[in-house]
């Protein structure tokens, strides 16, 4: 035998052995502890999920399942940290896709590339966005809502600069001739409770979060852009219906891990993570919140990633919004 058809046979046996092995691998994971890296503060809509998910997925993985917060960056520190994490399946991103597909548009300079270093596993939820007021504005819809702020200062509570929530008031904005000043935080806690203080007037924000401060009446819902109207808050008019036609956005949770992650490991979660988010108490507390369970396979996670991305670049363009 010839030592350059020998070489070759040696090759060919070794790559068997290192893809019976990658295989084995992950049959076997997981083998230690997970951790969900969420890229905002406690208390959002992403954390709220999070850890409605983490005691469940542990169990049904067999690992123990951490939540860790690491906020920054209108969410890019956290996800940066996912994106560079090694390839294993043991440190997942939950967070606001739409806001992630975002990123890209925003900023002038990213550390990573949301649709080349991360890649999807499943959505798990959708709360529309809610606009809500200080109980003192005196308005009670839209309409007035916008004639109010033609004549007279309203401050716009954004949860970061170039979030979704700030992306769709500023469509709104656009889109119905109001007009507002925009008053950015690091995120959405503080947007809102400066808002329940009275120090901003006017907020969009995830439903998930925002709902128990309309529930105690500390602050005034004047529409939901969702397509339909949502019984939690009784008759409230969708945006859409209140002359904004096919005005609608929101905030989508979802998982997303490093590129590379075998395709069995994203697999394995994508089947742990639906069943655990499809549970009937998860379903129902979750939908008492105001928000739906919304699950997809990885290749339909992608594809709505992409239209997020192409949606908002759109708007980001039109009302010049860029950041270093």
């Amino acid at each position: 035998m010839s030592l350059k058809r020998r070489d070759l046979m040696l090759g060919a046996l070794g790559g068997g052995v290192l893809a019976a092995g990658g295989v084995h691998a992950a049959e076997a994971w997981p083998t230690k502890p997970l951790r969900i890296v969420v890229p905002y503060p406690p208390g959002g809509s992403s954390d709220i999920i999070a850890r409605s998910i983490s005691q469940p997925l542990s169990e049904a993985l067999g690992q123990p399942v951490i939540v860790e917060n690491k906020p920054g960056a209108n969410g890019n520190l956290g996800a940066d940290f996912v994106a560079k994490s090694k390839p294993d399946g043991y440190t997942l991103l939950l967070c606001d896709v739409g806001a992630l597909a975002i990123s890209p548009s925003v900023y002038t300079r990213l550390p990573f590339d949301p649709s080349k270093d991360l890649r999807g596993v499943t959505m798990l939820a959708y709360s529309p966005h809610l606009l809500v007021v200080h109980p003192s504005v005196q308005a009670n819809n839209l309409k007035e809502l916008i004639a109010l702020s033609k004549k007279s200062d309203i401050n716009f509570a954004v949860t970061a600069t170039g979030s979704a929530p700030h992306l769709a008031g500023v469509a709104l904005e656009r889109a119905s001739g109001a007009r507002w000043q925009y008053v950015p935080y690091k995120g959405g806690v503080q947007a809102v409770q400066d808002t329940v203080a009275g120090q901003t007037q006017i907020l969009m924000n995830g439903m998930l979060a925002t709902l128990p401060h309309v529930q105690s009446g500390k602050l005034k819902v004047l529409g939901v852009s969702k397509s339909t109207r949502m019984p939690l808050i009784g008759d409230v008019p969708t945006i859409a219906e209140q002359g904004v036609a096919g005005f609608e956005s929101g905030t989508w949770q979802g998982v997303r891990v490093a590129k590379g992650t075998p395709d069995a490991i994203v697999q394995r979660l994508n089947k742990e993570l639906i069943t655990v988010i499809r549970a009937a108490d998860i379903r129902s507390r979750l939908a008492g919140q105001g928000a739906e369970v919304v699950t997809m396979v990885p290749a339909e996670e992608e594809q709505f990633f992409g239209k997020e991305r192409t949606r908002w670049a759109k708007v980001v363009a039109d009302a010049g919004i860029k950041l270093d």
